[in-house]
């Protein structure tokens, strides 16, 4: 078969593939989306403290543009929560203020530059919060 006569024969095959509704193998594909915000999450567990616990550092992402806390519907308990800028301050954000959070997915920082280093500070809300599985989403 002449260079010409297959050239023809591999076009011809592939119009008739395209033709049939053939699609391209999955390494072709673009990727899937990007995991969701809450589907990346950080799965953390207070444990009681007297004083405040902090977790971190971490580095905020685009997956998601503020920085979310859930805690488990096993939980009991509440949490109170701040996020500390590590590069900027040794205080909680919202003029070093604790904010109280429970099993529903709750913002503790707002519109957060991606690349920003943060630590989430939390303390128990009251005495029920003795180890308090949760997640952080960023």
């Amino acid at each position: 078969m002449t260079r010409t006569r297959r050239t023809a024969a591999v076009l011809a095959a592939a119009t008739a593939l395209l033709a049939a509704g053939a699609t391209a193998p999955a390494a072709a594909q673009p990727e899937r989306a990007a995991t969701s915000c809450y589907g990346g999450a950080k799965s953390l567990t207070y444990r009681y403290s007297t004083a405040a616990v902090e977790f971190g550092t971490y580095t905020t992402t685009s997956r998601c543009g503020d920085i979310n806390i859930k805690l488990s519907s096993s939980a009991t308990g509440f949490l109170d929560a701040c996020i500390v800028f590590v590069d900027h301050t040794s205080l909680c954000n919202h003029d070093n203020t604790y904010s109280t959070f429970g099993p529903q997915w709750a913002t503790v920082a707002t519109d957060v530059k991606d690349g920003t280093r943060f630590k989430l500070r939390v303390h128990a809300y009251d005495t029920d919060a003795q180890v308090v599985p949760f997640q952080l989403a960023f």
